[in-house]
């Protein structure tokens, strides 16, 4: 994405589309799932966002029980590859969830993340409750009225139902092949971008 995506998202008003849930409900924590391409990448960035207290690759909106990455690969289980984010809603936000998953994918090609293409790597928020339909919602059609980006917006927006699991070799992949060519030239970048954009919102290493 152009350094002007970056310009317009954070030129938003960002009060209108993300309610700060800092002070609800009786739990510290609260999970949201994501699909932006290949979960491998996402997870990454999602490890290093401080308040963020864990990240677990997975599948979510198929119609097949329990799948395998091999089956979802085919593109013919209707699986999205997924990140299941927990965080604590005392150091990080919806407000600041989206921020990061619109910064760090482009949400503006239909079932591909750059040379990974097929429904399995489209753009999808799978929301858990009303307040993260309506802030998925908000920022979508404030970005989209914006015209942060060249082409419109194409991230679904679906209830979430299941999620499930990937293998285990998925889990912390990034940081378990840093040598991987894929992880050099493609994960890499986006954790350099991250780091540059949120360099106040990382973790203490």
């Amino acid at each position: 994405m152009k350094n002007i995506f970056l310009i317009g998202i954070f030129a938003l008003s960002l009060n209108g589309f993300a309610q700060n849930s800092k002070t609800k409900g009786s739990s510290n924590f609260e999970t949201i799932t994501l699909g932006g391409g290949c979960y491998w990448c996402v997870e990454a960035v999602y490890e290093n966002l401080d308040g963020v207290k864990s990240v677990v690759s997975g599948f979510s909106g198929g119609k097949v029980a329990n799948p395998t990455y091999e089956q979802v690969c085919t593109g013919t289980t209707g699986h999205a590859e997924v990140v299941q984010i927990t965080y604590n809603k005392n150091i990080t936000d919806l407000n600041e969830i989206f921020k990061v998953f619109f910064t760090v994918h482009d949400p503006t090609t239909l079932n591909r993340q750059g040379a990974d293409v097929g429904t399995q790597y489209r753009s999808v928020i799978f929301y858990k409750n009303e307040e993260q339909k309506k802030a998925a919602e908000s920022i979508i059609a404030e970005l989209n009225k914006a015209k942060v980006y060249n082409s419109p917006i194409v991230t679904k927006i679906e209830p979430f139902s299941v999620f499930y699991k990937a293998e285990d070799y998925h889990q912390n992949y990034y940081a378990n092949n840093k040598n991987q060519p894929y992880c050099k030239m493609v994960i890499q970048p986006k954790i350099e971008k991250f780091e540059k954009v949120f360099k106040d919102k990382l973790k203490k290493k």
